[in-house]
């Protein structure tokens, strides 16, 4: 009998976001640099030398830890698992040897994996019934922001200092604009200022935003809740939003959230205040957010990955341009 998980949390994460795996990384582009012909081979007798070396954690592992504990809540009569994770990664199954022991050493509850030897590992999300892809590589997220397959972030290195979240709930932050909504908003204002953001937001503050990359993962997390025991003010996973608008261009987003049927448990409207502050307080296992100039701060302190806009977006033109300018 097939298993279908379309009633369960799939992440996908690469290997490089669940383990720190940069010194391989480096290897491997150092010699490609040097001498691309032997390049895997040097690769992959680092990986068989090391497969006995214990692997650090990358960014995604306190998520991995604090998702897969939510099976522990799972009533007796549910047949299906809350969470599972998936590890796809471009190594070789021989390479990725290493990868799966450190598994099994940890204890780690990750029975589902892909090793594609180079091939693309987005092509086989859909097939896994992935609803969020975590990676180091940019190309990948974007192909698939690009496809509409699931939610994908590109991981940022991990906090200088290691990461205690909290060990009786899984807690997710999220950006508005561009990341749970579409983009549509965030290009008036970056277009046409702040001023004609507010009042386009206040005039149509009745009508739902659009869905952006990360709202399907968002109403499955919601839908999620609702499987988990007891009140939903009190559930194991708690959900942040966090955004820069503030009065009047906050009652669309509360509007929007009630069209979709989602509980967040806080919304945080800060008006340009930083994020890292509430950030630190909030303590996520992850942070989502599109834009460097939050992310960056947020960082060094909690979990974070960037949401990448669509290649065909307008607004990631726009925010080319404006890097391009600040950097002259």
């Amino acid at each position: 009998m097939a298993i279908d998980l379309s009633e369960t949390l799939v992440i996908g994460i690469s290997a490089t976001a669940l383990f720190e795996l940069s010194n391989a990384d480096k290897v491997f582009n150092q010699q490609r640099i040097a001498d691309p012909d032997s390049a895997m081979d040097n690769y992959r007798r680092y990986m068989l030398d090391n497969e006995s070396t214990p692997l650090d954690d990358g960014t995604g592992m306190p998520l991995v830890k604090a998702l897969l504990a939510l099976n522990n809540h799972k009533r007796a009569d549910d047949p299906l698992p809350i969470v599972e994770v998936v590890v796809v990664s471009r190594n070789s199954p021989e390479t990725g040897y290493r990868v799966l022991k450190e598994i099994r050493r940890r204890g780690l509850n990750i029975t589902r994996s892909a090793f594609t030897a180079g091939e693309p590992v987005t092509n086989y999300l859909e097939a896994f019934y992935v609803d969020l892809f975590l990676t180091t590589s940019e190309d990948d997220a974007q192909r698939v922001i690009d496809s509409n397959q699931c939610a994908a972030a590109v991981m940022r290195p991990p906090p200088k200092q290691a990461f205690q979240g909290t060990e009786t709930q899984v807690r997710f932050a999220f950006d508005g604009d561009a990341v749970v909504f579409d983009d549509a908003s965030e290009l008036i204002n970056q277009t046409h200022g702040l001023s004609a953001f507010h009042r386009s937001e206040d005039d149509q503050q009745d009508i739902p935003l659009s869905p952006g990359p990360h709202a399907k993962l968002l109403i499955k997390l919601s839908k999620i809740q609702e499987r988990l025991p007891g009140r939903i003010e009190y559930s194991p996973v708690r959900i942040a939003l966090i955004t820069a608008r503030n009065s009047p261009a906050e009652m669309r987003v509360i509007n929007t959230l009630r069209s979709w049927g989602v509980y967040v448990d806080e919304i945080f409207f800060l008006g340009g205040l930083q994020k890292a502050r509430f950030l630190k307080a909030f303590n996520p296992h992850i942070f989502f957010d599109d834009q460097d100039a939050h992310l960056d701060p947020a960082a060094a302190d909690v979990p974070s990955a960037k949401v990448l806009y669509p290649s065909g977006s307008v607004l990631k033109s726009v925010m080319s341009g404006k890097v391009r300018q600040l950097k002259k």
